[in-house]
């Protein structure tokens, strides 16, 4: 330890102690110097050790105090690196010395009335799972020169962290979140594809086999699954390698044939058969594509275009629908799919396994985006920075997500938007309404805005400013990327026009923006006027007497049906508002009936508080669905809509079926509401 840090240390034990004597109206004072010099401790290894020396003192000495660290049961690991990337004010620091303050109850330095040691170790190991990039920063010089100080004190403590900790348990972390998130099959995979990149690292820090294997899988799906690619060094050279043993394979293919017949045997696998089916087993396991999988489906669309099946690994209506668009899918792969649109290469084959090109007027539809002439704004959205070096097109790119949406109908995502709304209508007209929607995107691409008719007039989103979102965050698919922005706009502003109706306004905007999909029936449990819950047990016998199968007389959902829900924490304390659908309801493999559902952020395997944690896998969820239970997903429901036509007796409902949701309710989101159990229920 030098004699400067000797120095900080004493400084740093003096301030703690000036803020544990300040009394609790005055510790806002003394705050900033306890921050100001952990700031100048953490710039160094021994100065993170001084740090953690003293974290046992911190919440008994007020550093914590007043702000949104002071209990540390009430943490959320998503929100770590966040908090430790923000440049400026004290939150960096803060969030730092929050981190610490776990290590030491994980470890049993510090012993916690409220939360236990092996709960604050977990904490930290998803929180470094989360954080890969800051635990396992770039190791070039040019790594560590663009970072800022706050970044860099960031890899620190990460770095201090991991030592601390095992690095086993953060693996298992990492498989874990790998799995929840690619079983959903999102769209947008490069938050999956960055962690299977920095977890590679850990795999030679002696960690469990079952483990390492799980990273290995993840990384060869997304990197090079087969046994050709494994040897190319690049994608070039694979081209090469692909080029040979197709024309080994044609000089030898006559004689093979004739010897086969002699000899009574059947004709080999040859590699480039091997190759297809290998690069679509590992597709098909992991929702991931190799960019030497868009190599390998380009030479086949020119060389053998037979083999294109086996590469997309079609089903059998999968194979018919092929070989009916023959043209249309080998324009497709010659215009869209490339390394850096690799990813649509499974919308690909999901899309001609849905049989979505039955209908007559699909093909024709994504041949007109061949060649349409795209807005300026559109073309500079659609290509990014990858996209160029790529040398693909902005009308290549425009495809490539079509063709991911209508094959990933459930991987849409809002990304980093309050823009939910407008994902989920993007994912209701890409399974019900693919007319709709391609006629959406070709007007979008073309003119940069939207037409939509409400209560008869006609609404321009390129005549409308602002929206639910003050700004699109661009990591969004292609088609999301076109269209977010005028659904966000008209959207709000069908919203505004029904601020006089006296009753909530999502009773007539959802029909008229999603479609003739949503049920005239609707009921909200918050009064609009008043903001109170309105006698509560009315609505969740109604839902139960409109979509339970034991209480709704048989009527099954046909369309996906919008909600809207509470968002809570892992506390099950009120987030926010949020908009997902129902796809079906339906009794799992132990008899329980559940509600599969769609969730616009693609992070449906979240915590919300009283064991409510929605699953991905497990409970016969498809690709891109989630599911609970039926009462806890009616637990954290404030509104939905219905066919008052086809339902049952509400009084058919047992009392302790109401009784239970209500009580889940009450003790979660119910906790910010006054509720009016005398009221009349908002029902329309």
């Amino acid at each position: 330890m030098s004699n400067y840090t000797g120095v900080l240390k004493d400084k740093f034990e003096t301030a703690l102690g000036r803020l544990e004597q300040a009394k609790p109206f005055a510790k806002c004072m003394y705050q900033t110097e306890v921050f100001q010099l952990a700031i100048e401790l953490a710039g160094s290894d021994d100065g993170l050790a001084i740090i953690y020396g003293n974290a046992h003192r911190f919440e008994k000495a007020g550093v914590f105090y007043g702000g949104p660290w002071e209990d540390p049961t009430k943490m959320q690991p998503p929100l770590v690196g966040g908090s430790l990337k923000l440049k400026g004010g004290a939150n960096s620091i803060i969030e730092l010395l929050s981190e610490m303050r776990m290590l030491a109850i994980a470890k049993g330095d510090y012993i916690h009335e409220s939360l236990k040691a092996n709960e604050a170790e977990a904490f930290l190991n998803e929180v470094l799972a989360l954080n890969l990039d800051l635990l396992l920063p770039p190791k070039t010089e040019e790594g560590s020169i663009q970072f800022e100080d706050h970044i860099l004190r960031g890899q620190r403590l990460f770095r201090y962290l991991g030592q601390e900790l095992s690095f086993r348990e953060i693996a298992d972390k990492i498989v874990q979140e790998i799995d929840r998130l690619t079983v959903q099959r999102p769209i947008m995979v490069g938050r999956i594809l960055n962690m299977i990149s920095m977890s590679e690292q850990l795999i030679k820090n002696g960690i469990d086999e079952k483990t390492a294997k799980a990273l290995e899988k993840y990384s060869r799906s997304a990197n090079a699954p087969t046994q050709l690619s494994k040897k190319a060094s690049n994608q070039r050279d694979y081209g090469i390698m692909l080029e040979a043993a197709y024309d080994e394979e044609r000089a030898a293919e006559s004689n093979t044939v004739e010897e086969s017949k002699k000899r009574g045997r059947k004709k080999s696998a040859s590699k480039l058969e091997a190759e297809a089916k290998a690069f679509a087993d590992a597709m098909k396991d992991t929702g991931l594509v190799s960019p030497y999988h868009a190599v390998l489906l380009r030479f086949l669309n020119r060389k053998n275009p037979d083999l294109i099946p086996a590469s997309l690994g079609l089903s059998e209506i999968g194979t018919t629908s092929f070989h009916a668009n023959k043209e249309l899918i080998h324009d497709i792969i010659q215009l869209a799919i490339f390394p850096e649109t690799r990813q649509a290469i499974y919308g690909l084959s999901r899309m001609l396994d849905r049989g979505v090109m039955t209908q007559d007027t699909v093909a024709p539809a994504i041949r007109r985006l061949f060649e349409l002439p795209l807005h300026a704004q559109v073309k500079q959205t659609l290509l990014k920075n990858e996209y160029k070096q790529g040398g693909i097109s902005p009308n290549g790119v425009l495809v490539a997500g079509v063709i991911s949406v209508l094959g990933q109908p459930l991987g849409v995502g809002q990304g980093l938007n309050p823009t939910c709304q407008s994902a989920r209508a993007i994912s209701l007209w890409s399974q019900y309404g693919i007319d709709q929607l391609l006629e959406y995107i070709a007007h979008a691409a073309h003119n940069n805005d939207i037409e939509m008719a409400f209560e008869g007039e006609t609404i321009h989103s390129f005549l409308l400013s602002g929206g639910v979102a003050e700004e699109i965050h661009p990591d969004l698919d292609p088609v999301s990327n076109v269209l977010v922005p005028h659904l966000d706009k008209i959207y709000f502003e069908m919203m505004k026009r029904t601020l006089l109706f006296a009753e909530d306004g999502h009773k007539w905007v959802n029909p008229e923006f999603y479609g003739k999909w949503i049920p005239n029936g609707f009921i909200n449990a918050i009064d609009p006027s008043t903001l109170n819950v309105t006698n509560y047990p009315t609505f969740a016998r109604l839902f139960y007497a409109t979509h339970h199968p034991d209480y709704n007389e048989g009527y099954e959902l046909i369309y996906p049906n919008p909600i809207g829900i509470f968002t809570t924490d892992v506390h099950g304390d009120l987030l926010g508002l949020h908009a997902v659908s129902i796809q079906r309801i339906e009794k799992d493999q132990n008899g329980d009936c559940r509600i599969y559902f769609y969730n616009p952020n693609n992070d449906s395997g979240q915590n919300w508080g009283q064991d409510i944690k929605p699953s991905v896998s497990g409970f016969g969820e498809l690709e891109g669905e989630s599911s609970l239970p039926f009462h806890e997903l009616l637990s954290r429901m404030y509104a939905f809509h219905y066919n008052p036509y086809q339902q049952g007796d509400t009084y058919m409902v047992e009392d302790s079926l109401v009784e239970k949701v209500e009580a889940l309710a009450k003790d979660s989101w119910g906790k910010n509401y006054v509720w009016d159990e005398e009221a009349v229920p908002v029902l329309i």
